[in-house]
């Protein structure tokens, strides 16, 4: 069974830092990011595949990255100059080569003064 285990929310200042992790078993095409606001639908954040090809939301473009880890199968959101319209549950998704997805519970990240 697919484990998705994701670390690393909390409450942060506006233009605050705050790094996620996931860490995710098994063979994979693409590990990724997306979060869902109060109200809103899920949204992209940020995807990287195993070729190492990244791709970012226009919203978190220059803000945020997804550094991985490839020896603790770990894949990392880098947040930095957050603000309010940051918070969000943030979920881990992964993308086996098979097109199924598997997704982590999410975790909860608020950007409050």
């Amino acid at each position: 069974q697919v484990q998705l285990v994701e670390l690393g929310g909390g409450l942060v200042q506006p233009g605050g830092s705050l790094r996620l992790s996931c860490a995710a078993s098994g063979s994979f095409f693409s590990m990724g990011w997306y979060r869902q606001a109060p109200g809103k639908q899920r949204e992209l954040v940020a995807t990287v595949t195993t070729y190492r090809n990244t791709n970012y939301a226009d919203s978190v473009k220059g803000r945020f990255t997804i550094p991985t880890d490839n020896a603790k199968n770990t894949v990392y959101l880098q947040m930095s100059s957050l603000k309010p319209e940051d918070t969000a549950v943030y979920y881990c998704r992964q993308r086996r080569y098979s097109g199924i997805d598997y997704w982590g519970k999410g975790t909860l990240v608020t950007v409050s003064s």
